[in-house]
């Protein structure tokens, strides 16, 4: 597995992915039936941010991540990101790996912290991976996301020192 920078080229690999998982509505506050412009100018987000991919030999997108600052002007050494896994390639730390690429990314911009303002707390297998990654809690919304089947569930605000 290769994690590159993410081109243009790779948004057909991406989307189908990014579909699946926003429609499903668990894990992601964006709305459900976001339209393919909407989601791709979202996620391949323009400099200082940065997208990045996952490929495995054959070129094939198996993960995607993108990072922004968080807050704009004094809030801007704080970093934002987002990441997503293909389903087919779930449970093969490929999200480990990205999670860690993405934070020595950040480090090597300059961030001085990472910070998730919506980790849905019943997304556990998430909850798990950024603990382990060293994120702690710093926060959390109560009810602050509708869950498909569990109705309103928590929303977590994780951060990272870097």
């Amino acid at each position: 597995m290769q994690i590159r920078t993410a081109t243009a080229g790779d948004w057909p690999g991406i989307w189908p992915f990014l579909r699946e998982i926003v429609s499903a509505g668990d894990t992601y506050t964006w709305p459900r039936d976001i339209d393919e412009t909407r989601a791709r100018d979202m996620w391949l987000v323009p400099p200082p941010g940065r997208t990045v991919v996952a490929v495995d030999d054959d070129g094939t997108v198996l993960a995607s991540a993108k990072m922004t600052p968080n807050q704009l002007g004094p809030g801007d050494h704080v970093a934002n990101a987002s990441f997503m896994v293909a389903p087919a390639a779930a449970g093969q730390g490929i999200g480990r790996a990205l999670g860690a690429y993405v934070l020595d990314l950040a480090r090597t911009d300059g961030y001085h912290a990472m910070q998730f303002n919506a980790v849905v707390a019943t997304n556990t297998r998430a909850v798990a991976l950024w603990r382990s990654l060293g994120f702690d809690v710093v926060g959390r919304i109560p009810d602050g996301f509708r869950h498909p089947t569990q109705g309103h569930v928590d929303l977590l605000v994780m951060y990272q020192r870097l």
